[in-house]
């Protein structure tokens, strides 16, 4: 290895967070714009005794507490899933995800919306004879997550049974049977316009006879439908151990916190094919 690459591979992984820093600063800088423009808004009106001044400093005050109060909550989401905070929640929930990925020597697993990389190499850590394969769409809404941040991590961590590759949830680019394994974690509550049944579905497709799957993600009856009717039809089909737990009080101290942080509804779905 050069001096160059050297320079190039991080001393330490860098997961991002799950709350962007962009939005902690811009519903503060939100706050404190609309909190000047009503008190503006305020004087005016108390000047000119003008109801419509007033109903609008009303308004632009009512929103600067609106996004105030969003900043805090930012923040503190933001802290929680930091890798570097006390709680390190984002560690702790892919590393309970990993645990349940085993495979066999020489096997291949699929890690569905693998973002930064985090579960991809957390699986490959656990299991260093076998290939994950990270696949992302990596949009303009994840900034923070990419390819290269994903290989950045993998070098840093000392991890090379992985390799990342763009793709696509809805229409996977692979054949049917193709992984030993297949996992994800948070991705599909994201994607609009598709039944979330279906995603599943589309995932366990690439999965082989025999093979296992660990599907993490907020699955909510409104966003998910009857999945323990969805259990039923995978044992139906030939599905062997077919279980969808609970995480809410599993990944996090309570169910309480995950509604907080919006994580509500948070399941994994687990099973053989």
């Amino acid at each position: 290895m050069n001096k160059d690459t050297e320079l190039f591979v991080p001393v330490k992984a860098d997961y991002a967070n799950w709350m962007p820093e962009k939005m902690v600063t811009g519903t503060a800088l939100g706050a404190g714009a609309l909190l000047t423009a009503g008190v503006f808004a305020a004087k005016k009106a108390s000047e000119t005794d003008s109801k419509i001044g007033k109903i609008c400093s009303a308004v632009l005050l009512a929103g600067a507490v609106g996004c105030g109060v969003f900043s805090l909550y930012s923040a503190a989401a933001r802290k929680a899933f930091s890798y570097d905070g006390s709680r390190k929640l984002s560690k702790q929930i892919i590393d309970g995800i990993a645990a349940y990925v085993t495979i066999p020597d020489g096997g291949i697993a699929l890690d569905v919306g693998c973002g930064s990389g985090a579960l991809t190499i957390a699986c490959a850590k656990r299991n260093p004879n076998a290939l994950i394969i990270g696949m992302d769409h990596w949009g303009p809404e994840y900034r923070d997550f990419s390819k290269a941040v994903c290989e950045k991590n993998a070098a840093a961590e000392n991890v090379t049974n992985v390799r990342f590759e763009q793709g696509n949830a809805i229409k996977l680019d692979y054949p049917d049977e193709s992984f030993d394994f297949v996992t994800s974690n948070y991705v599909y509550h994201n994607i609009v316009g598709v039944s979330k049944q279906k995603l599943l579905l589309e995932t366990l497709r690439v999965l082989k006879k025999g093979g296992t799957f660990a599907i993490h993600d907020l699955m909510s009856k409104e966003r998910y439908g009857n999945m323990q009717k969805f259990v039923d039809t995978l044992k139906i089909e030939g599905y062997e151990d077919v279980h969808l737990i609970d995480t809410t009080d599993k990944f996090f101290k309570s169910p309480g916190e995950a509604k907080l942080l919006m994580l509500g509804g948070s399941a994994l779905l687990f099973g053989k094919k």
